[in-house]
């Protein structure tokens, strides 16, 4: 009888033991540079924190920090995620400049119609070109595009022309040798200091897409808005990027709930859900009573003609450092009008 009880309590111990492990909780954090009612946070980040908690049965915990509540400046959100200062992070990635090359593909002008279809491509480009490169040390969760780059200033453009001696925040290295080009000035700027940058005179226009115009009262602080039909003007690339050795370090059941969570379909619902954005910040800019300049597609020959050296800049980097740019943009085109055109995604 003794024995018997032994086992039995020795069967109960094994059983407690895998129950608490299986029930492990995990805490975590998410650090991004935009306020919580920016499109983004509300959107994508807040719905994607609730869907993983809600899947993980409550097991998964994750606090949103906006605004760089967790300290450091926008450009240092990557390697806070490397080194384990932030659990998970959203980031623009042409906050520093050339380090992760192959994601400028998509920021090249004029090389983005569809966000949806860009978002897809990335995704697969990240899987088959940049996940044991430029990626590798981090857990990549999303990978995806904004909907249309454009121009926002205090005075019309219409030609590349009429930016000549205007001040104006570019979004990554590859808009402000566009900037260059045209004759403007372009001033660095992470996408938080708009705002005061407009109010005070620093900048006399930026670019961005609509959908964050909202947030940082652009409409409120510029009266003219340039947009082209067509391939945007450009488009910016972001990640949603985890620590990996907190993620290594979860049960894999919880680690489940991650990955079903990540990956293509996030990546096209995310630059999805940025771009149908655009739309309701567009009204508020209507409503408003700004002048909006749409450039006809057959009229954006002079941009095309400012931009070609650009492409022929990049590629030459590219090659330089042993990667063949000129495939990348074949691969990223072939996708967005193949087998990503029309892509879904959602959470």
């Amino acid at each position: 009888m003794k024995t018997l009880k032994t086992l039995f309590a020795g069967t109960a111990c094994a059983l407690a033991m895998t129950q608490g492990a299986s029930a492990q909780e995990v805490q975590l954090n998410l650090h991004q540079m935009l306020p919580p009612q920016a499109s983004v946070p509300q959107e994508i980040l807040l719905p994607w924190i609730e869907k993983v908690e809600a899947d993980s049965d409550g097991r998964i915990k994750i606090d949103h920090y906006p605004s760089m509540q967790l300290g450091g400046v926008p450009p240092e959100l990557y390697d806070q995620a490397v080194d384990g200062l932030a659990d998970i992070i959203w980031t623009v990635v042409g906050y520093t400049p050339g380090r992760f090359p192959s994601t400028e593909v998509f920021e090249l002008p004029f090389m983005v119609e569809d966000a949806r279809a860009a978002s897809c491509a990335y995704w697969k480009m990240y899987e088959n070109d940049m996940a044991d490169g430029e990626f590798a040390d981090v857990k990549m969760l999303g990978t995806w595009v904004h909907g249309p780059g454009m121009f926002h200033t205090n005075d019309p453009v219409q030609t590349p022309e009429d930016l000549v001696g205007m001040k104006i925040r570019g979004g990554s290295r590859l808009v402000n040798q566009l900037l260059e080009a045209a004759g403007a000035e372009p001033v660095g700027m992470p996408v938080p200091a708009v705002s005061e940058g407009l109010s005070k005179g620093v900048i006399d226009g930026t670019t961005i897409p609509w959908e964050v115009t909202s947030a940082l009262k652009v409409p409120e602080l510029v009266s003219n808005h340039t947009e082209f039909e067509g391939p945007a003007l450009y488009t910016l690339t972001f990640v949603l990027a985890m620590n990996k050795d907190v993620y290594d370090s979860m049960p894999e059941d919880l680690q489940k709930v991650i990955d079903d969570n990540s990956g293509l379909n996030f990546s096209v619902f995310a630059g999805g859900t940025q771009s149908d954005a655009d739309a309701p910040a567009r009204q508020v800019a209507v409503d408003l009573g700004n002048n909006i300049i749409t450039v006809a597609e057959d009229q954006t020959g002079p941009w095309r003609d400012l931009v070609q050296p650009i492409y022929d800049s990049w590629i030459a980097d590219l090659d330089s450092k042993g990667m063949d740019g000129q495939a990348l943009i074949d691969e990223a085109k072939s996708l967005m009008e193949g087998e990503c055109k029309g892509a879904t995604g959602a959470l």
